[in-house]
């Protein structure tokens, strides 16, 4: 697979073409942004350790039959993956009550959440991301109503096998971020990445945090967490 010209360059990963148009490579950088990019630094080994993270949880995934658009990985920092019709809108679920949740609804940080809560977001960084829900989506056309059920469904059964899969590693699945796309075939498919980077992890038992919050609010040993969480799960970062 030849990689070709950028695509799309994000805050922490570019997409390039290859010589064959059903597919991208993804490129995890080492860049780390928060705030909507206000607070930006790099922090070495990050690239690999998300691009081997994504791939774990990618792999796990398929295996219980959620359509990816992950293919393999290709080296450190590198992930073959297919090119989709991009949503642009993020679906949040959220198990624990953390991060914006608390300040928009006064709740405490920590409340579990039962039922376990789902978001819209419009993927946007100039107007930060706004709250969305499915009758701004379908007014402004932004996706098929079909395709938004499909992706909500498809949150809730990633849901289930991740919160179990932490658990069993001794960790909360707090909340996390998705996107999806339609493959050439029109299927709603998984897209972007799941790593440390777009979800919050705790601790079960001290409940300390494991994910990009040590860096958004100075923690430290931002990149050793991400990777105690892939040990925990099995992975391997020499």
């Amino acid at each position: 697979m030849e990689k070709r010209d950028l695509i799309a360059d994000g805050k922490a990963k570019s997409m390039y073409a290859t010589d064959d148009a059903s597919y991208c490579i993804m490129l995890f950088r080492d860049d780390t942004s928060a705030f909507d990019g206000v607070k930006k630094e790099k922090l070495a080994r990050k690239g690999m350790v998300n691009n081997r993270f994504n791939a774990f949880i990618m792999e796990k995934l398929a295996a219980q039959g959620i359509p990816t658009h992950f293919v393999r990985q290709l080296n450190d920092t590198e992930a073959l993956v297919k090119r989709l019709k991009m949503m642009p809108i993020e679906c949040v679920v959220r198990n624990i009550a953390a991060g914006s949740i608390c300040r928009r609804l006064g709740v405490q940080e920590g409340l579990e959440l039962t039922p376990p809560t789902f978001e819209l977001f419009l993927k946007n960084d100039e107007l930060h991301d706004p709250m969305i829900n499915e009758y701004h989506i379908a007014a402004f056309k932004w996706a098929q109503p079909d395709h938004v059920e499909q992706a909500r469904q498809l949150s809730f059964r990633v849901n289930t096998i991740l919160k179990a899969l932490f658990a069993e590693a001794g960790m909360l699945l707090v909340d996390y971020k998705l996107e999806f796309g339609l493959s050439a075939d029109g299927v709603v498919t998984l897209a972007d990445e799941f790593s440390p980077d777009g979800c919050r992890i705790w601790d079960a038992e001290t409940r300390e945090k494991l994910d990009k919050d040590r860096f958004r609010q100075d923690l430290g040993n931002v990149i050793e967490s991400y990777e105690l969480v892939g040990r925990r799960l099995g992975l391997s970062f020499d």
